[in-house]
């Protein structure tokens, strides 16, 4: 099973990454939405050098053609976006894989297409945009647990406050953006939720330390 750091903050460019990545954040995804490609390719490789600096690892959201092209070895797809990848390039260039999913039938094309990591999403009511999808909710959260061998990541409406929950429910990772980007202070909440999911952190499981 892949490992991933407890805490995963969604970035929308590079700039947000200045700010963030000196907190001690050890994994981002670089979510950048309706670019024109030259910007795309700047944006996944100043964030590759920027994460390299911060011994982060980043993932490329979506533009996987611009993530092999730069030399990104983690990429997230949506299920639309997976349904137009090349995953036997990806995974021949050994790039890691992680997918969005929202339902029973979403896991099932998810898992067939062997990721690293399935994310299961809104965990919690989210004002982020709207979602076709109820909550998922904590018992959802501890049934994918059982059902998947991959890494499991929850998003939507989490909170330094729910974080515990989330994670004692199986979650490996919790991914998060309003709760950042909405914040007065996103630097010092993004201190806060290093300092919250620590006794996760290096695990590969939904357990803390002992």
């Amino acid at each position: 099973m892949a490992r991933l750091d407890p805490f995963y903050p969604i970035v929308p460019d590079t700039a947000w990454l200045g700010r963030l990545l000196p907190q001690g954040v050890k994994l981002v995804q670089l979510r950048i939405k309706d670019q024109p490609a030259e910007i795309v390719r700047a944006e996944i490789g100043k964030a590759l050098a920027l994460c390299a600096a911060q011994d982060c690892q980043l993932v490329v959201n979506d533009y996987w053609r611009e993530a092999l092209q730069a030399g990104a070895d983690f990429v997230h797809l949506g299920q639309v976006d997976l349904a137009g990848a090349d995953l036997a390039a990806l995974k021949a260039a050994r790039v890691r894989i992680g997918i969005s999913t929202h339902s029973e039938e979403e896991l099932d094309v998810a898992l067939a297409a062997d990721p690293d990591y399935v994310a299961l999403g809104p965990i919690y009511p989210t004002w982020l945009k709207k979602m076709p999808w109820a909550p998922q909710g904590l018992a959802r959260l501890a049934a994918w647990r059982k059902k998947v061998s991959c890494a499991l990541v929850a998003i939507g409406g989490i909170t330094p406050e729910r974080a515990p929950g989330v994670l004692e429910a199986g979650a490996d990772s919790v991914a998060v953006i309003t709760d950042i980007m909405t914040h007065q202070h996103p630097e010092l909440r993004t201190g806060n939720w290093i300092t919250v999911t620590k006794p996760w952190r290096y695990l590969s499981t939904g357990s803390p330390h002992a």
